[in-house]
C-alpha cells in the first residue's frame, strides 16, 4: 500500500497573516512598515510622514487589483500593509452600494447587505493567503474601539477593546490572522487623597499578543503577553532575512506606483492586466503562477468562465513560445 499521508514535523516558518490594532497615534502604521521590505496599500492617506513605498488606494477595486497584481509579481516587497482595515471596509461597502444602485447598506434588506460585505471580504482575505502562500507577510492596520460585550455564561456584561469593524467582518479578520496585536499605553489606577481612583502613567507603549478579557489579541509564535511596542519584539516571527525593495538602499522603492490598479475614466480590466503580465513572463515557472491565479479569480467570482479560458489559452501559448528556449539553455 502505497503511502497517502505527507507527514512533516516541527516548526515550518512562513509568512505572516497579521493585524495590528490600538489608540489612534499610537505608531501602529510605523511598526507596521517596519516589517522586512514593506510596500503600504493606503485607504486613508495615514502613512504621508512615513518614509516608505506605497500606493494610494481610494476604491475598492484598485485595492482587489493591487493584491492582484502584487500577487504575479511582487516586485521585491516582502510585506504588505493595508493601513487601514475600516476604511477599506467602508471601500468595499461604497462599491457594494455603487454596484448595486443602493443608498444605505440597510437597503438591501434583511441582513443581505451585511451577508454580501462578509462573503466579499472573505474573497479578499483569500487573495491576501495568495500573497502568503508566495512568502510575502500581509499585515492590517485597525483603529481600535471599545464595545460591550455580554458573554452567555455571564450576569452582566462589560466593555472591551476591538476591532473598529462590523460584527459581520471583524470575526472574519480575526480569525484569519495569525498574530493580532493590540497596542495602547500602559497605565494604572493608583487611589489619591481624597479616596478617588486616578490614573498613572500612560507614557509607556505595549502591543499585547494574548486574550484578554478587556481586549481582543492572540499569536501562534509563542510571543509574551505584554511587550513593548518594538519591531525587534517580533523579529523571531518572521522567516528570514527579506530582500531588499526596489531602488537605492535607503530609499522608497521607485517601482511602488507600478502596482496601482486602473487609474480613473481608464478602460484597463483584471484581464487586461493579467494579459500584460502573461505577455511580459520569462519562465514557465511564472506561467504557471499566473495560471494558478487565473483559477483561483474564476473561483472567487472576479472572472468569468469566458475570461478564464481567454486567459488560459494565452498562458498555453506563451508556455509553448518559452518552452523550447529554456530546454534549449539546460546544460547537460
Amino acid at each position: 500500500m502505497s503511502g497517502v499521508l505527507q507527514i512533516t514535523r516541527g516548526r515550518r516558518q512562513a509568512a505572516v497573516r497579521g493585524t495590528i490594532y490600538g489608540d489612534e497615534g499610537i505608531g501602529k502604521s510605523t511598526l507596521a512598515t517596519q516589517f522586512p521590505a514593506p510596500l503600504v496599500l493606503d485607504t486613508e492617506d495615514g502613512t504621508h510622514h512615513l518614509d516608505v513605498a506605497r500606493v494610494s488606494v481610494h476604491d475598492w477595486k484598485t485595492l482587489t487589483l493591487a493584491v492582484t497584481e502584487l500577487a504575479v509579481n511582487p516586485q521585491g516587497f516582502q510585506t504588505i500593509v493595508i493601513d487601514s482595515a475600516d476604511w477599506a471596509e467602508k471601500l468595499l461597502i461604497e462599491w457594494l452600494l455603487k454596484t448595486s444602485g443602493k443608498k444605505s447598506i440597510e437597503d438591501f434588506g434583511f441582513g443581505r447587505g451585511y451577508t454580501m460585505l462578509a462573503e466579499h471580504w472573505t474573497r479578499f482575505l483569500a487573495s491576501c493567503d495568495v500573497l502568503v502562500s508566495h512568502g510575502i507577510n500581509v499585515v492590517w492596520v485597525a483603529h481600535s474601539c471599545v464595545k460591550r460585550v455580554s458573554p452567555p455564561d455571564q450576569t452582566d456584561g462589560y466593555d472591551r477593546y476591538e476591532l473598529k469593524l462590523t460584527k459581520q467582518v471583524s470575526p472574519l479578520l480575526r480569525e484569519w490572522c495569525d498574530l493580532l496585536l493590540f497596542c495602547t499605553y500602559k497605565m494604572k489606577l493608583v487611589e489619591g487623597g481624597d479616596g478617588r481612583l486616578k490614573a498613572q502613567g500612560g507614557k509607556e507603549r505595549v502591543m499585547h499578543a494574548e486574550h484578554s478579557a478587556a481586549w481582543s489579541a492572540k499569536n501562534r509564535f509563542g510571543l509574551p503577553a505584554e511587550m513593548p511596542m518594538d519591531i525587534g519584539q517580533l523579529e523571531s516571527i518572521f522567516a528570514g532575512p527579506a530582500p531588499a525593495p526596489v531602488g537605492a538602499p535607503g530609499q522608497p522603492a521607485k517601482t511602488a506606483n507600478a502596482v496601482q490598479g486602473p487609474a480613473a475614466g481608464s478602460e484597463e480590466t483584471l484581464q487586461d492586466l493579467i494579459e500584460r503580465h502573461i505577455a511580459d513572463a520569462k519562465s514557465v515557472r511564472t506561467l504557471g503562477k499566473i495560471g494558478d491565479r487565473i483559477d483561483a479569480l474564476l473561483s472567487e467570482g472576479q472572472l468569468t468562465e469566458d475570461q478564464a479560458d481567454v486567459l488560459t489559452k494565452a498562458v498555453a501559448a506563451r508556455h509553448d513560445e518559452l518552452e523550447p528556449k529554456e530546454v534549449a539553455n539546460v546544460v547537460v
